[in-house]
């Protein structure tokens, strides 16, 4: 008999889909819509300021829980654009990634056998990084057309078990931007039975048709029971570059820095100096990657309805949910592997952002940060879907791979 050397943590989930269907696109050389990267480039004066750092050498360790200079300018932006003054010194905390920071900050506060309330469709990482913290995810689902959850659901997943609640605002994969009455009740909740709510913000600045970013830290009460998490990855198109961070209450942040600290012990010195530069670029930024995203967006959403996917359409994030189950394909695995190895291009199965396969049996997710010539590239592969109907599979079996279980 041969031994178990994995741990019962490491049994309950599986490698990332994602990164997955990133290694299937480039062995079929495809056009990749599934891995959420730009293939543009970053500003330039980020950029050049990164070299600047390396020169100047900043190349050692910079302080575990960030560079002064950063955590400033992260105060800034933070006060000027989500309307929350705090204090760079005692509430921020620099991580490689908000990947890092979330996991940091879930193991800071989370206690084994408490429960994590977590929104699905979710970003595959937050049921496993509940899992790694020894406590167990309780899943809310958020339902299509217009992703809204079930009050009365919500309400019964609070209690004394409830440790606290993931939000990701504007939403991966479904696109979603919570309304301030969303926020609200949710914060209400987080007051009643003292629950803190983690909020992944790192898609604050991409929002189209009048959407408007709300940090649920800004509401009254939420200050210092919310831990904001945020990056420059998706903002500043630096998704390599991993630096992030928690912004949480002295408290909160003492506790998140001394999980950081031995998980890390911090991010690279000379992006951290380019990141402040990031967050101090020029407004007039924002709004021209607003725009451009929607233009992104629309195009894809169009591309899309002609191949025959049925699109729900986002409110910000970059990436587009939509349904297969009509192509008549077993479940949404299947159909994502025949449309790269087929039509040459990659998106995401539906179901590793749900915890019960079945959720996104029919859904899979395109994601649109790239060139226009990227995706004229894939409106061109998709077409062979109308022009050549793929072959009439089996019915389907409602299971597809989740990234936890």
């Amino acid at each position: 008999m041969v031994k178990e050397f994995s741990s019962e943590k490491a049994l309950q989930f599986t490698e990332s889909v994602i990164r997955e269907m990133t290694r299937i696109c480039l062995k079929h050389q495809g056009v990749n819509l599934a891995q959420g990267f730009p293939d543009f480039p970053a500003p330039l004066e980020v950029k050049e300021a990164a070299i600047e750092a390396i020169r100047a050498d900043f190349n050692q360790y910079a302080i575990t829980w960030g560079t002064i200079n950063l955590r400033q300018a992260i105060a800034e932006k933070f006060a000027w654009y989500n309307g929350v003054t705090i204090d760079p010194e005692r509430e921020v905390t620099v991580c490689c990634g908000s990947t890092e920071a979330m996991i940091s900050s879930l193991m800071a506060i989370v206690n084994p056998g408490e429960e994590v309330i977590v929104f699905e469709p979710f970003y595959e990482n937050y049921g496993p990084d509940t899992i790694l913290c020894g406590a167990k995810p309780r899943f809310i689902t958020l339902h299509e057309p217009d992703w809204h959850f079930d009050e009365k659901e919500l309400t019964r997943a609070f209690s004394n078990k409830a440790r606290a609640i993931i939000l990701n605002t504007p939403n991966n994969p479904a696109g979603k931007v919570f309304s301030l009455e969303e926020l609200q009740f949710i914060a209400d909740l987080c007051l009643k039975w003292g629950v803190v709510a983690v909020t992944d913000e790192i898609y604050e600045h991409i929002l189209y048709d009048g959407a408007k970013h709300i940090s649920i830290a800004s509401l009254p009460g939420m200050r210092d029971q919310t831990i904001t998490i945020n990056s420059i990855s998706k903002t500043y198109s630096l998704t390599g570059w991993r630096v992030g961070w928690a912004i949480a209450s002295p408290s909160l942040t003492a506790a998140i820095r001394k999980v950081h600290d031995f998980l890390t012990v911090g991010a690279p010195h000379p992006l951290q100096e380019a990141a402040a530069a990031a967050l101090r670029i020029d407004r007039s930024y924002y709004q021209t990657l607003a725009r451009e995203y929607q233009e992104r967006r629309d195009f894809l959403a169009h591309v899309l309805e002609e191949a025959g996917f049925k699109v729900y359409l986002p409110n910000g994030a970059y990436y587009i949910m939509t349904d297969v189950g009509h192509f008549g394909f077993s479940d949404d695995l299947t159909f994502a592997r025949y449309l790269v190895e087929k039509a040459g291009v990659a998106t995401v199965p539906g179901s590793s952002f749900y915890s019960h396969p079945s959720l996104g049996t029919t859904k899979v997710r395109f994601c649109f940060p790239k060139k226009m010539e990227t995706l004229r590239l894939a409106e061109e592969k998709l077409k062979r879907l109308k022009e050549s109907p793929p072959p009439h599979p089996s019915p389907r079996r409602g299971e597809g791979k989740p990234a936890c279980r």
